[in-house]
């Protein structure tokens, strides 16, 4: 059977990719909204439909912080998992979850 350690970073590996990614989609989502913001003040729309686009806006901008926040935890808890289960670092999965840290990395210092 499998050991369980590996199963536990298979898993913290992919909590660390599904939030780095989901903070890039919601980065995209908010640039996006921006512009369908201005476009919208552009061609002189009503302040009904401007004022929910910016609603719209701003949810999209408080889940980027959020996703921040979750992706330092989880990076936090898979560096962790690999300090402790060094013995493990000849393991395929154990190399995945370096090089998704060190992507990961790069999310958490554009941030900061």
């Amino acid at each position: 059977m499998a050991d369980p350690r590996i199963r536990q970073i298979k898993i913290k590996t992919g909590v660390v990719k599904r939030i780095a990614k989901e903070k890039v989609v919601y980065e995209k989502e908010a640039e996006q909204q921006k512009n369908r913001v201005q476009k919208i003040k552009d061609e002189g729309q009503n302040e009904h439909n401007i004022r929910k686009q910016e609603e719209v806006l701003q949810e999209c901008l408080m889940m980027v912080p959020d996703c921040q926040r979750r992706l330092a935890k989880a990076f936090a808890d898979l560096k962790n998992t690999l300090e402790t289960e060094a013995d493990l670092k000849d393991h395929q999965d154990y190399l995945t979850a370096q090089q998704v840290l060190k992507d990961a990395e790069c999310q958490l210092v554009a941030a900061s």
